[in-house]
């Protein structure tokens, strides 16, 4: 019967989404599980073949946990807010939500066609109004926190009012930018713009000067991850290093809990490390050096106090407040040139880069408090300000890049830590060894010395030991349109948050989505933008006067914002009344399955933990993590093709006669090759561009041979394959299968379009197990047991790896069933009926045909898995091979249920041994039991 993949597959789409088959309902007394994708950012080139990889594994997840009887929560959204839609917006004037509203209507068909169970009810947008309503509460709620380190959560900020009225700072133990001293009474007799100012310093969402990736062309500051060797990832512009007063999260409030958690959740161990590092928990002491001739003191943090004898320079962070003031006249042009060049680095690059050296004496001295030695003060890209204190002491015999700094600007380099390697040649930073010319250290061990270098800091007063964090407080402006507004207003400088009651504060209509005239952001363009604090309400900016009219802030919410709690209103989108019902997030709780991208390991991944977190802290919430199971898929690959321009002319040469040209190899689109071979169309390669319209071949028997290589699918390679094309040729559910047959999940694999015919044909050999030539033939008789041997066979394969995600091998096992169910002509009801969904998670449209076709009126979605029966792949009968002095002589077939003995007396009784025996004993038999039987005479 001829399979016709495009009728069935256009029928079932029609009728899952009419009958709303995949919709999830919050009533039930069924147990929850939850299954999520990574949010997808709706870019305006659509979906290719390597998009669907994670989503075509959570569907058959989500499809398999219906069938075992789960309430499945499988929604599907946008994190629709991002700078591609701004920079088309600049380059057109179109307005982003129009490029977005194609770009998701683009997408949808996409996902719809390839038979996804989204319950797409629940769909959320980021950029909706009704959804950033409830982003924007959040962060008001983050405005109005503090986090109390001594019950270690985030609590309203009225509490902290209350304890500065009550005590002051006495006795106070928070999170803070700096450490303030007041009593109750200086705090009553503040103004109100003081005791505003004094709370920013503790607000977990707070506004600071801060540096920043600023990037010029894009008008934006720019987080680290999108920042790539000094260039924005999206446009390629130049990024500086700049310091601006900027919205803030507390995030470094998390770090011990954010580290903590990560014990807890089933992630990928390489996911897990990045995380960690980010965080960077490191143990060690704060400690000051006097600035010799100045006031100033320079506060480091070391991990290793038991090597300050050894600390022979000072370096600090370019950026770093005191080197303004503590650089000579004689050393000025030299560190205000060197400020200006790592202003073009990025953290994330500085921090990388660990081979270049490059610094700049500030021509002052600090003071070693131990050995009391002068000790020259640098500035060098290798300190960071927002890491520790914005400085190091420098102990070049013992740490790898102090070492590098001092040969190459001629330091000291004195051994503290005993070893026999030359330190005048090579760092040793080994903690196995015991201190030497260290004083009061020598002959202790690093436990011991660094225990002993504490006390005696403190002692002297000069520090403390601590903790520290390498993660930073995580930058929430960002100069851009389209984005998040803040509900924030300020009044005589201060910020205020809007009222709860005005939310959404909606995004304005602006003329031009560029920066202002006077360096405001996009939102400064807008006619209706201030707030009328006496009416509450927005209204126009002309009105703003300062007294009952004030100016919005014009920044936006960074990208992450609305990607760090969508989970949670997947539960219920279209409440009004609250992000998320409390009974509803107790039932839902955390994602068991999140399937996306390694990429957001440290963005995505920690903001939206850090989000949890908080709500949990606040009540709102009852579980600590978002996100319990994670999977990494891997890559889909994509086969470039390239031809050969000979320098300087028009001439393409053929891929095996380049060797003798001076070339320059360029790639052309997949779609030029002929079929599915590496020979190019040259007349369709003139055709595809202008400048390619006059170009010549030479060519190899009459043919152009592309070369041909395995890269990342992406327009800028035009070797991207449209899902669609493969859908119409092969079906969704051949997609589906053929990616994961394709290889492991989470690994990365080459896509091949001629894979596709091998799927393929396994779909029509399964459909046509069904029918007898032209007609629809299953049997109600009963099965042999041969025939429930293989369907049995295949429910254990199948839960197996489904459990195991080895959904490639799954593939495999339903190719073999199929194969050996076609050679046993098996058509029985009883068989065809479980298999049919045994596959359908994996190919829902032809399962669905063929469950209707067995008789039934309902989808097969919610019939339960067949469960295995062991009995079935017991064997009733053992071939024995049985060898006389280890030369297998004959095979004997003897019953399952026997005991070795019982083995052993029917092997020896039988004719053909008693005739190699002729009446010999044997010396020994063993027999292995389902094996083998082994006769030594």
């Amino acid at each position: 019967m001829f399979y016709d993949h495009q009728q069935i597959e256009k029928k079932w789409q029609k009728y899952w989404e009419e009958n709303q088959t995949y919709k999830t309902s919050n009533n039930t007394d069924k147990p929850k599980f939850y299954v999520l994708d990574m949010f997808p950012y709706p870019s305006g080139a659509g979906l290719h073949v390597g998009h669907p990889l994670g989503y075509i594994a959570s569907d058959i997840y989500a499809r398999y946990k219906r069938h075992q009887g789960f309430n499945v929560l499988h929604p599907v959204g946008y994190d629709s807010f991002g700078l591609p839609a701004e920079q088309y917006a600049i380059q057109t004037g179109q307005h982003p939500a129009i490029t977005t509203e194609q770009n998701i209507n683009r997408y949808e068909e996409q996902l719809r066609k390839i038979g996804f169970s989204f319950d797409w009810s629940r769909e959320v947008r980021t950029s909706d109004a009704s959804y950033y309503k409830w982003t924007q509460w959040i962060f008001i709620q983050l405005y109005h926190s503090w986090y109390n380190k001594n019950t270690d959560k985030a609590e309203p900020i009225d509490s902290l009012i209350q304890h500065f009225e009550e005590k002051g700072t006495e006795g106070l133990n928070a999170n803070q930018n700096d450490e303030l001293n007041f009593t109750a009474e200086e705090w009553k007799n503040a103004s109100d713009i003081d005791k505003e100012d004094i709370l920013l310093n503790y607000r977990l969402a707070y506004r600071a000067e801060t540096t920043v990736n600023w990037c010029p062309a894009l008008g934006t500051v720019l987080a680290n991850d999108e920042v790539k060797d000094g260039k924005s990832e999206r446009g390629g512009f130049p990024v500086f290093q700049k310091k601006m007063m900027q919205w803030s999260m507390r995030i470094s409030a998390y770090s011990e809990r954010l580290l903590q958690g990560l014990n807890t959740l089933d992630w990928p161990q390489p996911l897990k490390d990045s995380q960690e590092y980010w965080i960077g928990k490191s143990q060690g002491a704060q400690v000051q050096f006097k600035v010799e001739g100045h006031d100033e003191t320079v506060e480091v943090f070391t991990t290793r106090p038991d090597t300050i004898f050894g600390a022979t320079f000072m370096v600090l962070a370019p950026e770093n407040p005191l080197v303004e003031t503590i650089t000579t006249d004689a050393q000025k042009v030299e560190v205000d040139t060197y400020i200006e060049e790592t202003s073009k680095k990025t953290e994330r690059d500085r921090m990388s880069d660990v081979k270049n050296v490059s610094g700049a004496f500030t021509g002052s001295y600090a003071i070693n408090p131990f050995s009391n030695e002068k000790m020259p003060i640098y500035i060098s890209d290798y300190v960071l300000m927002g890491y520790g204190t914005g400085a190091v002491m420098a102990v070049p015999a013992h740490d790898e890049r102090d070492h590098r700094f001092a040969k190459k600007f001629n330091l000291e380099i004195k051994k503290v830590v005993e070893t026999e390697e030359d330190v005048q040649e090579k760092s040793f930073d080994s903690k196995d060894s015991v201190c030497v010319n260290s004083d009061f250290l020598n002959g202790l061990h690093y436990n011991e010395a660094k225990a002993k270098m504490i006390s005696e800091i403190e002692a002297k007063g000069i520090g403390h030991g601590t903790t520290n964090y390498r993660q930073r407080d995580a930058i929430f402006s960002r100069q851009r349109y389209w984005g998040e507004p803040v509900p924030i207003y300020y009044k005589d400088g201060m910020p205020y948050t809007l009222p709860t009651s005005a939310l959404p504060l909606e995004l304005p209509e602006v003329e031009k989505y560029l920066p202002t005239e006077d360096g405001d952001p996009p939102l400064g363009n807008a006619k209706e933008f201030a707030w009328d604090e006496a009416n509450q309400k927005v209204v126009a900016t002309d009105l703003i006067d300062d007294k009952t009219i004030f100016p919005l802030e014009l920044s936006t919410m960074p990208g992450w914002a609305g990607s760090s709690w969508y989970f949670l209103r997947y539960m219920n989108p279209n409440d009004e009344e609250t992000f998320v019902k409390k009974e509803l997030a107790d039932y839902w709780g955390q994602v068991d399955l999140y399937i996306g991208g390694s990429e957001h390991a440290t963005g995505h991944l920690l903001y939206s933990r850090f989000w949890n977190m908080f709500l949990k802290d606040r009540g709102y919430i009852s579980h600590d993590e978002p996100f319990q199971k994670l999977i990494n898929q891997g890559m889909i690959l994509g086969m470039s093709a390239f031809v050969y321009r000979i320098d300087g002319t028009n001439q393409y040469v053929s891929k095996n006669l380049a060797k003798d040209y001076q070339t320059q190899q360029i790639h052309v689109d997949v779609s030029l090759l002929k079929g599915t071979s590496d020979e190019l169309d040259t007349e369709a390669f003139k055709a595809w561009r202008p400048d390619y319209a006059d170009a010549e071949f030479i060519l190899e028997d009459g043919k152009y041979i592309t070369d041909r290589e395995v890269e990342k699918m992406s327009k800028s390679k035009y070797n991207v394959v449209n899902p669609d094309d493969i859908c119409e040729e092969y079906g969704a559910d051949g997609l589906r299968l053929y990616e994961m047959f394709l290889g492991p999940l989470e690994q990365s694999k080459p896509w091949n379009t001629q894979g596709l015919s091998g799927v393929y044909g396994f779909l029509k050999k399964f459909w046509n197990l069904y029918f007898n030539g032209d007609v629809f033939e299953v049997s109600d008789e009963e099965p042999t047991k041969a025939e429930y041997k293989v369907l049995h066979t295949l429910i254990k394969k199948v839960v197996y790896d489904i459990e195991n995600f080895s959904f490639n091998t799954s593939v495999s096992s339903f190719m073999i069933a199929v194969n050996e169910l076609q050679k046993i002509k098996c058509n029985k009801r009883n068989i065809l009926e479980p298999l049919a969904v045994i596959i359908s998670p994996y190919a829902p449209h032809i399962c669905e045909e063929l469950w209707s076709l067995l008789g039934h009126g309902t989808s097969i979605e919610f019939e339960k898995f067949p469960a295995l029966n062991e009995d079935y792949l017991v064997e009733d009968e053992i071939e024995y091979p049985v060898s006389v002095n280890g030369k297998m002589k004959f095979k004997i077939s003897l019953s399952a249920q026997l005991s070795a003995k019982e083995v052993e007396d029917l092997v020896i009784s039988n004719e053909k041994i008693q005739q190699i025996l002729e009446g010999k004993t044997p010396k020994k038999i063993i027999v292995v039991p389902h094996r083998i039987v082994n006769i030594v005479i």
